[in-house]
């Protein structure tokens, strides 16, 4: 049942990265912080969310979601 549960939240956190991908409530908005514009600044906060998600993805549930044999991606290191 712990194995399901993981599967949800990976779904679920993966359903905000895409779903937050795109910053719509900062269309239009010209305030900028550090003389970049902040949706600028957002990407890069996002694109740091996502690299941070996707690295525990890979190195906690790929074998579960991916369908893949744990045995066949082992790896030295």
């Amino acid at each position: 049942m712990k194995g399901r549960k993981t599967d949800y939240l990976w779904i679920g956190v993966f359903a905000v990265l895409v779903a937050f991908a795109i910053p719509w409530f900062l269309w239009g908005d010209a305030t900028t912080w550090l003389g970049l514009p902040v949706w600028l600044w957002w990407h890069v906060g996002w694109m740091g969310a996502a690299s941070l998600a996707f690295a525990l993805f890979s190195r906690g549930a790929w074998d579960r979601l991916m369908n893949v044999d744990p045995e066949e991606v082992r790896f030295d290191g």
